[in-house]
């Protein structure tokens, strides 16, 4: 079945992602592309979006779409940077604000009998994030709406289905943001709302029988929620040609390693435990830049999962949980747009010897979509709601050199956190948390002893797909005897900080 699809054109903004995943709430497919690479066939797009822009449009670093098979062919949105770029280039003009547009705003002023804000009133909460203003409209457009502040907070161009909005309809402080897209999108470009988990699913087992056919395929599972629905999606699909391996890389969870085969043995699904602890331990032996330290975690888990690969005769595929954010994330482009933070360990293909080919069941799909396509398939929602763990786990919370010591330190501290937000009935209050194993020995008092010990950092954030999040307000009471568990029970720990950093700017993780 094909979906009309959402072309939505990156430009760097903080916000691209949540342009896309707002889309897709109302049940139509999106896509992301940098704006300096177009789709050269356009055809199954029925809408395009401009996103915001770190950059301005009056710098000499504006970003420049080539937009001749878009503009007036094709149903036009601008949203901020988008906004500016179309009032600039075609006969408007921009220039630097004189009062602040940045946070919460009214719409003061809706032009009546537009389908673009129908059902949306005047007062209706929308958020700035901009320090250009658009002064005077592009020819041929008509102002459709006002804050007390922009005057031209949104237009629309006669003869054309372009529409401009200078705040940004695709964030949480935007009350009618969704509805706002959804008239853009269906009541005026007429896009099919028929993208569901539901449809999901169907489609996605016939691909992977049209492309796999007989052939066996092998994937790595991490106990997650990504790599679980990944290989329950398969085994839909091809069932016992299916050969998942669970690699303990040393870097799991206290006891989770048999944990986790043990939940996969109810599931139906072809496993095979393999424990590599000390391979990877010596591979990452006085490594300390945390780039260095993913590289080698990537390295020797291609180096296990080749070794075992080999067991298996006729292998001809190779399957990755891999998810959207991983691939956009992992793609840098010249101009802007949004930038390389972190290498991702399961994006950029494999060496040449392991000579497998790729199937990825959910690369065009974002964490809260998997969950929702995980519970269409039928998988216990107590797996779907497992906070998110990185896949060099806790050698990313390992700041500095990884030793075995360390690693234990960490399990232990990271196992009474965890374990304490699900007894105080907090885990599901969070997206995702961890404890971070600092480089810094500090001085402490146990008993009539002086103590030199580690200090370690506890992060707990709320996030719906990792790519904004804020920290959680814990209850004190709850942080306080964490802390005093942590620094009673766990040997070589005298300090316990809380991190209250939300991202941006700071990132989830600490490497």
């Amino acid at each position: 079945m094909q979906h009309d699809k959402v072309l939505i054109l990156d430009f760097g903004s903080q916000y691209t992602q949540l342009i896309a995943r707002r889309v897709r709430e109302l049940n139509i497919y999106s896509e992301i592309h940098p704006f300096n690479k177009i789709p050269i066939n356009l055809e199954s797009y029925k809408a395009i979006i401009l996103s915001g822009s770190p950059y301005s449009v009056r710098g000499e670093e504006a970003l420049h779409p080539d937009l001749s098979q878009i503009r007036g062919k094709k149903p036009l949105l601008g949203v901020c940077y988008g906004a500016q770029y179309l009032a600039h280039f075609s006969g408007g003009k921009v220039a630097p604000s004189s009062t602040r547009e940045y946070g919460r705003a009214n719409l003061s002023f809706i032009k009546s009998e537009e389908k673009f804000f129908e059902n949306v009133s005047s007062g209706s909460q929308v958020w700035m994030s901009h320090s250009d203003t658009i002064k005077e409209l592009p020819t041929g457009s008509v102002l459709i709406a006002s804050t007390h502040d922009v005057e031209n907070a949104a237009y629309r161009i006669e003869g054309e289905q372009t529409y401009a909005i200078q705040f940004h309809p695709e964030v949480y402080h935007s009350t009618d943001g969704k509805k706002i897209l959804e008239n853009f999108l269906v009541k005026i470009a007429g896009l099919n709302q028929d993208w569901t988990p539901d449809s999901f699913v169907e489609e996605t087992v016939e691909a992977i029988q049209e492309k796999v056919g007989d052939g066996k395929v092998v994937l790595g599972l991490s106990g997650g929620v990504d790599s679980t629905v990944a290989a329950v999606l398969l085994n839909k699909a091809i069932g016992k040609n299916l050969y998942c391996i669970f690699v303990n890389n040393g870097l799991l969870r206290k006891n989770e390693f048999q944990n986790v085969l043990d939940q996969y043995k109810g599931m139906g699904l072809n496993v095979k435990g393999v424990d590599a602890s000390q391979r990877f331990l010596d591979a990452l032996a006085g490594i300390e830049d945390p780039e260095k330290k993913r590289k080698a975690i990537g390295n020797a888990f291609i180096e296990v999962f080749d070794d075992e690969a080999h067991k298996l005769e006729d292998v001809k595929w190779l399957a990755q949980g891999t998810i959207y954010p991983d691939v956009i994330e992992s793609v840098s482009v010249n101009g802007g747009p949004s930038a390389t933070i972190k290498s991702h360990h399961n994006v950029g293909g494999l060496p040449d010897f392991m000579k497998l080919k790729i199937v990825e069941p959910l690369r065009a799909i974002f964490k809260d979509e998997v969950r929702r396509v995980g519970a269409t398939l039928g998988i216990d929602p107590e797996l779907l709601g497992r906070h998110p763990f990185p896949g060099p786990g806790l050698g990313i919370r390992i700041l500095g050199d990884i030793t075995a010591e360390k690693v234990r330190i960490l399990q232990e501290v990271d196992a009474i956190f965890i374990n304490g937000l699900k007894e105080w009935n907090l885990y599901d209050n969070v997206w995702q948390a961890g404890a971070m194993l600092l480089p810094v020995n500090s001085v402490g008092v146990m008993g009539d002893e002086r103590t030199y010990e580690k200090c370690v950092a506890l992060r707990a954030v709320e996030s719906t797909d990792g790519m904004t999040a804020d920290w959680v307000n814990l209850p004190y009471e709850f942080l306080q005897k964490t802390s005093n568990d942590i620094i009673n029970k766990v040997k070589g720990v005298n300090r316990v900080v809380y991190d209250i950093s939300s991202k941006p700017p700071a990132t989830i993780e600490w490497e």
